[in-house]
C-alpha cells in the first residue's frame, strides 16, 4: 500500500471518510486510532470525570464508529444499523446496474417506447400502504422522499416490467394510490360530496390530472390525500367498527394522516399556504362527516387564523394596504379562476365555522370583518364566464331577501341560510354572556333588544324572500328515470327552522298556549320531519345530505322530546305515542346517515341521553320501539289526499285535530284572525293562528 503523506505538523494524512464518524460529523481532527480515536477518547474521559445526573450513567466507552471497510463482511457483534447502511448500499448498487443495463437497452433499440399515460393504466396495482401494514423505508430502494410540488431528483426514464418503478420515475407520490384508482376516488368525491367540493373548480382539477407529476400545475399532493379520505365515505376500502357502533375507514384515515403531515409541514414553513389551505377545508369536512369533535375544533381555527392573513376577508380576496405587509402571503389573484377559487375557499371556511359554532361556542370570524363578495353561481365559475363579481356582500342591508337572479344558485342560498344561523347564535351567545342568569321560559324575549327583527327574518322573511325557481323546489325530484338531489337546496329550506328553534327554545313553554316561542318550535319542527318524510317518499339516498342535516334532526327531535314530555305529564298517551313516533323516525333517520358518516351515529347518542327522563317517565313498555304513525310512503300516494299544501310536504299526513287550544284566536293588534300562508298547511298541536298573530297578547305577555 503507498504511504501516507504527512502534513506539516508530522500527523499522517487521512485518506477521505478514514477519520470516525463522529469526528466528521463534528469537524473535529481525527487520528483513526482504532478502536477510538484520540479525541473521542478525551470528550469519553472528560465526560466520566463529571458524575452523572441521579436517574442517568455515563457510556461505558466512547462513542466512536468508522465506516466498514470495502469488501470486508461485518463482525456478527457489530451494531445493527451498520447491518442496515451495508444492505441498503448493495440494493443501491444493483439498482443502478440495473438502471444502466435498461438504459443501454433502451439505446440500442432503434424504436422508442411510448411514454407511460397517467389516469389511463388500470393494470397497475394500488401502492396505497395500509395503516396496519408494514412497508419498507423509501432509502432501501434509494430513492428520495415523496416530492411536495413534483420536484423529484429521480432519474428521467422508465424501468420496463414495474408498473410501481415506472410511476416512481416520472415523479409520482409513492403516498398516493396507482393513478386509476386515484381517478376513481376523485370522480366519486366529485359526484358525492356536498361540502369540500365546493372550493376546487373541477374542469381544470381534472385536467391538471393529466400532467405529468412533476409539472408545477399537478394537483397538489395534500389535496389528493384529503379526496381520497373524504371519497372513502362513498367508496370504502376497509371498514372497522368500534366499539360504539360507529364505522372507521382505515383507508381514510391513513389519507388524512398523511393530508395532516403536509399541514403540520406548513405551519412551520408555509410552503404552499393556498394549496395546503384548501386541502386543511377537505380534511375539515371529513372530520365532521366523521363526528371528531376535538378535530373539527382544531381545524376550524387553523382555517380562520390562516385566511385572515392571507387577506382572504377582503373585497377581492386581496388587500394593497394596512400592517406593512401588502396582501400578505398572497400575491393578487392571477385570473378569474384564482380570484373566484380564493372567494370560495374563504366561504367555505366561514360555513365551517358557524357550523362548528352551532352549540353556542362565539365565531371566530365576526361578521363586521367579513368583506369578501358572496361567490358566484356555480355554472359561472366552472363555465370562467367574465361575471362581473358578486355585488352582494355579508354586510349588504338586504342580503337575505333580495337575491339577484344572475347571481343567485342554491350555493349561494346555502351561504346566506347557514349565515343567518351563525347570527342565531351571535344572539343567544353575546345575549347570555353578562346576564345574570339564563334565559327562563317566563321572560318574554321579544322586549329583547334585535330578536323582534330577527325572529321574523328567520322565521318568515328569508324563505319568503327566495326566487320562484327555488321556493317552489324543494331540492328533491324523483322520477321513473332516475331522481335528483340538489343537497344545497334542501338544507335552504330546512336550516332557517332550526335557526327558529335555536332562537325560541330557551323559551319554549306548553303550559301557555298563546306563547309564541312554543309555537314556533313546534311548527319548525313539524316543517323539518315533514321535509324528510318527502324525501323518504322517494329513492334518492340521505347519506348524499349535507352533514349537518343531523343537526338539524336533532333540533327537531329536543322539541319533539320537550313535547314528549308535556303530554306524558297530562297524561295524553295518545298523543304521546304519536310523538314518540315520530322522535324515533328522526333517531332511525339519524342512524341511516351514521352508516356512512358516523355523525349520524353520535347525534343520536346524543339524542338518547337527552331522551333519559321521558323513557324512565313514560307508561310504554319499548317506547324506542313505537312505530311512526302510517304515513303513506309512495311517491304516488303521498300527495293524493289531505287539503295541506303539496309543496310543504305536509300533504296527506294524518295528524290529530288541534283541541288544545283556540282554532280562532284573534289578533290583538288585528281584531282578526291572522294566519299566514307559510303557516296554514303546518301540522301541529299549537294553533297556526297563534304562531301568526303578534307578539303581544290580551293579558300582556306577549
Amino acid at each position: 500500500m503507498p504511504k501516507a503523506t504527512v502534513n506539516s505538523q508530522g500527523r499522517p494524512a487521512l485518506r477521505r471518510n478514514q477519520a470516525c464518524r463522529s469526528c466528521r460529523k463534528r469537524k473535529l481532527k481525527c487520528d483513526a486510532a482504532r478502536p477510538h480515536c484520540g479525541t473521542c477518547v478525551k470528550q469519553w474521559q472528560a465526560l466520566i470525570s463529571v458524575p452523572a445526573p441521579v436517574g442517568y450513567a455515563h457510556p461505558t466507552e466512547p462513542q466512536c464508529s468508522y465506516d466498514p471497510v470495502e469488501g470486508l463482511t461485518l463482525a456478527p457483534e457489530t451494531d445493527p444499523f451498520e447491518k442496515i447502511k451495508q444492505l441498503e448500499e448493495q440494493i443501491s448498487a444493483l439498482c443502478t446496474c440495473s438502471l444502466k443495463s435498461t438504459l443501454h437497452r433502451k439505446n440500442a433499440n432503434a424504436g422508442s417506447t411510448s411514454p407511460i399515460q397517467i389516469g389511463t393504466s388500470s393494470s397497475i396495482p394500488s401502492q396505497s400502504p395500509s395503516p396496519k401494514g408494514i412497508s419498507l423505508p423509501h432509502s432501501a430502494l434509494s430513492i428520495p422522499d415523496p416530492p411536495y410540488r413534483g420536484e423529484s431528483s429521480s432519474p428521467d426514464v422508465s424501468a420496463n416490467g414495474d408498473p410501481f418503478m415506472e410511476l416512481l420515475f416520472i415523479g409520482w407520490n409513492p403516498d398516493l394510490p396507482d393513478p386509476a384508482t386515484l381517478n376513481h376516488y376523485i370522480d366519486v368525491f366529485f359526484r358525492c360530496d356536498p361540502c369540500g367540493s365546493r372550493v376546487l373548480h373541477r374542469p381544470s382539477f381534472l385536467a391538471s390530472m393529466h400532467l405529468s407529476p412533476k409539472d408545477p400545475g399537478f394537483p397538489h399532493s395534500a389535496i389528493l390525500h384529503a379526496i381520497c379520505a373524504s371519497a372513502s365515505r362513498w367508496s370504502p376500502h376497509n371498514i372497522v367498527i368500534l366499539a360504539d357502533g360507529t364505522r372507521r375507514d382505515t383507508f381514510g384515515d391513513w389519507h388524512a394522516s398523511k393530508t395532516r403531515h403536509y399541514i403540520d409541514k406548513c405551519m412551520s414553513t408555509g410552503e404552499d399556504i393556498f394549496s395546503v389551505m384548501q386541502a386543511c377545508i377537505l380534511l375539515s369536512w371529513y372530520f365532521y362527516q366523521e363526528g371528531r369533535w376535538v378535530e373539527v375544533w382544531i381545524f376550524a381555527a387553523f382555517q380562520t387564523r390562516v385566511s385572515v392573513p392571507l387577506r382572504l376577508n377582503y373585497p377581492g380576496t386581496f388587500s394593497t394596504h394596512g400592517n406593512n405587509s401588502p396582501g400578505a402571503y398572497l400575491a393578487p389573484p392571477k385570473d378569474l379562476r384564482d380570484l373566484e377559487s380564493r372567494r370560495r375557499t374563504w366561504w367555505m371556511t366561514i360555513l365551517f365555522d358557524r357550523i362548528a359554532s352551532v352549540g353556542g361556542w362565539i365565531h371566530s370570524v365576526d361578521e363586521r370583518d367579513i368583506g369578501t363578495e358572496l361567490p358566484l353561481r356555480n355554472e359561472d365559475f366552472e363555465s370562467e364566464s367574465p361575471v362581473p363579481s358578486n355585488p352582494q356582500d355579508i354586510a349588504t342591508p338586504d342580503v337575505f331577501i333580495r337575491h339577484p337572479p344572475q347571481y343567485t344558485d342554491s350555493f349561494v342560498l346555502l351561504i346566506k341560510a347557514i349565515m343567518l344561523f351563525g347570527r342565531v347564535t351571535d344572539f343567544n351567545v353575546r345575549g347570555s354572556l353578562r346576564a345574570p342568569t339564563a334565559p327562563s321560559k317566563n321572560q318574554n324575549p321579544f322586549h329583547l333588544e334585535g330578536f323582534d327583527a330577527l325572529d321574523t327574518l328567520v322565521s318568515r322573511d328569508f324563505l319568503d324572500s327566495l326566487p320562484h325557481i327555488f321556493k317552489n323546489n324543494k331540492g328533491v325530484t324523483d322520477a321513473p328515470d332516475g331522481g335528483n338531489l340538489n343537497t344545497d337546496l334542501y338544507m335552504v329550506h330546512i336550516i332557517p327552522h332550526a335557526a327558529v328553534i335555536t332562537l325560541h327554545n330557551p323559551y319554549v313553554d306548553f303550559n301557555d298556549p298563546t306563547n309564541v316561542s312554543t309555537a314556533r318550535c313546534i311548527h319548525s319542527a313539524r316543517c323539518i320531519l315533514a321535509a324528510y318524510y318527502m324525501l323518504t317518499a322517494t329513492s334518492l339516498d340521505i347519506t348524499r345530505l349535507h352533514p349537518f342535516v343531523t343537526i338539524c334532526w336533532y333540533l327537531a327531535a329536543v322539541v319533539q322530546v320537550q313535547l314528549c314530555k308535556y303530554f306524558i305529564e297530562v297524561g295524553d298517551s295518545d298523543r304521546e305515542s304519536t310523538v314518540w313516533g315520530e322522535i324515533n323516525v328522526l333517531r332511525f333517520a339519524m342512524l341511516a346517515y351514521g352508516e356512512k358518516s358516523p355523525i349520524g351515529t353520535r347525534q343520536e347518542g346524543l339524542l338518547q341521553g337527552l331522551m333519559r327522563e321521558i323513557v324512565r317517565l313514560t307508561a310504554h313498555k319499548q317506547p324506542l320501539e313505537v312505530g311512526a304513525p302510517l304515513y303513506p310512503f309512495s311517491a304516488s300516494s303521498l300527495w293524493r289526499k289531505g287539503n295541506s299544501n303539496v309543496e310543504d310536504g305536509t300533504a296527506g299526513l294524518p295528524m290529530p285535530a288541534n283541541s288544545l287550544f283556540a282554532k280562532n284566536s284573534l289578533s290583538p293588534s288585528t281584531g282578526a284572525t291572522s294566519t299566514p300562508p307559510e303557516f296554514q298547511s303546518a301540522p301541529g298541536w299549537f294553533s297556526a293562528d297563534v304562531m301568526g298573530t303578534s307578539h303581544h297578547s290580551h293579558d300582556g305577555r306577549y
